[in-house]
């Protein structure tokens, strides 16, 4: 039998361990998928907690906001410190929930490895898809662990299938649904078994024995199968295991050494040539330990990333979800939180002085033998955080113009701290605009600030920030000729804007100008067309796809570049203008899942949402329906979905792309807004 001691770690007590030992990580999924309860199974088995907190009580450690506690989700990544059999795990709990990915983003950016959690009676969900793509752009080595084993599962082939991942299987389960009590080990051919004497049973003892012929004929005979179906993937996947085992195992795979199986599979997960796969119940208190050896097995230790920055601070603090504990120093490797910081956002890099980013580059460059100038500067920061475009946008107002003052501090402080909200005035109105990522960010930003700051807002209608395009390729001149006291300030420009099927919009010179063409006036062009970008000539929403080439600039000695930057911005207006302009709205890719005898009610709603149906799925007693829908019909759905199927389904969207608003929407748009303005 294992357990785990009860004694309780005091954080004070906590010392720098060896890099070797150290493990940053995070743990990301879709919501719902059971990350916060994994988390909390961690910090109790590791000895840091008393008592198994529960989401829905609203008592988890990393759940400390009283937004998350009332929700039940996670809102803000919260990092805890703990230990795992002489190891130190640094982990970070991200939000599943679409309308915070950029925490998951802050967060990634910044780790050594990730614990994939997955429903496994789901698989891989829409969320799950983003936060996956987010670890790969970090080049980040993960494990994968299917949640919810006491339910049917459905999950290896969709991440092979929806991920395009290499699972790699290391445990078999014993038993299904909710005869699940534990999984062979196949690594080792032990068994691990958790055998609950009572409902309150907290999972903290288990029992382990090997694979014997007392055993059920049928998973021995399956556990084998699935053994040699491992070794032959790590074959296939790693040379030095594949030579070892043609040398020394080719005719008894049953031979292979745990120690050396185990090493190949490290190789394999920190190369991300395959993920491995566990599985467990984290509610019913089943697989999480040999989870927590996987994190020390199969993750890297920092020195395995190569991360070429340390960053020293005068004060540091370990994270353990809201409460911290202040150190006199920290070790390379580890991750801190740091106090005091009045200019800094989340994305900044952060060093102590010039000359100790001199001295990081050197050391980067004496590790890689690559380095890098700009300037003269070093280049050594870190990669930025994405920002995806917010999708909503609401004005704010304080209840006195007294708290107006307050409310601008406010709004400063959750910005750097939240770089997917974006604030701004309204040139026309003067009044303040909060532009989020969703419905639920706004309304808990807006939470925020009444319980944070004091501060009871009034919010306006929720809007849809739509983009806009141009229809056609145009190419025209203009100068501008000013004189300003006894200067006179002269500009010619000639370029082309055209459509192009991208993101962004872009502007490039033509080859005979690139060469002619001086830094400062090419800086001028570039922020006359990018300030035309800023607002559309339909209705002043920003510019997407529009590509835009400049002939020729003729400018006369001594006109400012102010001036060369309004000449093009006002040629940019007219050419903007003339090739016709396109509203582009943001699509969103929904999934729902219900009970068939609520399919053809859902079905018949979103057709009035102007929703396009891709698929319907069958995934065990549900409907899974795939669809697309413009996010103006989507304002409130949650309540009508659950007034719909009487509070029987479940829905997570994402954006899927700004497409182009057809005619009558289009024109009807324009008649609601010009009736505003």
């Amino acid at each position: 039998m294992l357990t785990v001691t009860d004694d309780i770690k005091s954080l004070r007590a906590v010392l720098n361990p060896d890099i070797s030992k150290i493990r940053n990580i995070g743990i990301m999924a879709h919501i719902d998928a059971g990350k916060t309860t994994t988390t909390e199974r961690m910090l109790y088995y590791s000895g840091y907690t008393r008592a198994l907190g529960d989401v829905d009580d609203g008592d988890t450690v990393t759940d400390f906001m009283a937004q998350e506690r009332e929700r039940g989700i996670t809102i803000q990544s919260a990092a805890v410190t703990f230990d795992w059999k002489n190891h130190r795990i640094n982990l970070i709990d991200t939000p599943g929930h679409v309308d915070f990915t950029l925490e998951v983003e802050r967060a990634l950016r910044v780790l050594d490895g990730a614990i994939a959690v997955f429903d496994a009676s789901a698989g891989v969900e829409a969320q799950t898809l983003t936060v996956w793509r987010q670890a790969e752009k970090h080049h980040i080595p993960c494990v994968c662990f299917l949640n919810k084993m006491d339910k049917p599962t459905f999950s290896i082939e969709s991440i092979r299938l929806k991920l395009k991942a290499n699972p790699v299987v290391l445990q078999f389960p014993i038993g299904s649904g909710r005869n699940f009590t534990g999984v062979v080990d196949l690594l080792t051919n032990q068994k691990l078994t958790w055998k609950p004497t009572s409902t309150r049973d907290d999972g903290r003892t288990f029992e382990v024995k090997h694979l014997g012929q007392s055993d059920d004929p049928e998973l021995l005979q399956a556990a084998k199968e699935a053994r040699a179906a491992l070794i032959e993937q790590v074959a296939d996947l790693d040379d030095k295991f594949a030579e070892l085992l043609l040398t020394n195992y080719g005719d008894n795979f049953d031979g292979v050494p745990a120690n050396l199986l185990q090493e190949a599979v490290r190789r394999v997960t920190l190369a991300r040539k395959g993920v491995p796969v566990l599985c467990g119940s984290s509610l019913k208190n089943k697989g999480v330990q040999p989870l927590l050896d996987a994190i020390t097995a199969y993750l890297p230790n920092p020195n395995e990333r190569h991360h070429d920055l340390v960053e020293r601070m005068s004060r540091l603090l370990v994270p353990f979800a809201d409460q911290h504990v202040e150190i006199p120093s920290m070790s390379a490797g580890n991750i801190a939180l740091t106090v005091g910081l009045k200019q800094t956002v989340t994305g900044d890099t952060i060093v102590s002085s010039k000359a100790s980013a001199a001295a990081a580059l050197c050391r980067a460059q004496n590790d890689s033998g690559v380095g890098k100038k700009r300037g003269g500067q070093a280049d050594i920061i870190l990669s930025g955080v994405e920002v995806p475009d917010p999708v909503f946008f609401c004005t704010i107002e304080p209840p006195t113009m007294a708290k107006q003052a307050d409310l601008e501090f406010a709004l400063n402080c959750l910005q750097r701290e939240d770089p997917s909200l974006k604030v701004r005035v309204d040139p026309d109105s003067g009044q303040t605009v909060l532009c989020g990522m969703g419905e639920l960010h706004i309304e808990v930003l807006h939470d925020r600030i009444r319980r944070e700051y004091g501060i009871e807002t009034q919010l306006g209608p929720l809007q849809v920030a739509y983009r806009e395009t141009i229809l056609q390729q145009v190419s025209t001149t203009d100068t501008l000729d000013r004189t300003v006291g006894s200067r006179r300030h002269a500009a010619s420009v000639n370029l082309t804007v055209r459509p192009v099927d991208m993101a962004s919009c872009e502007v490039a010179f033509t080859e005979e100008l690139q060469e002619q063409i001086s830094p400062e006036i090419k800086e001028a062009v570039e922020n006359g067309v990018q300030s035309s970008f800023l607002q559309g000539p339909l209705l002043g929403y920003p510019m997407k796809g529009v590509s835009t080439l400049i002939h020729s600039i003729s400018v006369e000695p001594g006109t400012s570049p102010a001036m060369v930057s309004a000449c093009v911005s006002r040629c940019m207006l007219k050419a903007l203008r003339l090739a016709g302009g396109q509203v582009l709205e943001p699509v969103m890719s929904l999934e729902v899942t219900l009970g068939e005898e609520h399919l053809s009610s859902v079905l018949g709603d979103l057709a009035q949402r102007r929703g396009t149906v891709r698929d319907i799925q069958t995934r065990h007693d549900n409907k899974v329906l795939l669809a697309t829908v413009p996010l103006a019909e989507m304002m409130g759905y949650s309540t009508v979905l659950r007034t719909v199927t009487s509070g029987n389904a479940t829905f997570s969207m994402e954006l899927d792309a700004y497409e182009a608003m057809n005619p009558q929407e289009q024109s009807a748009l324009l008649k609601r807004m010009s009736g505003l303005m």
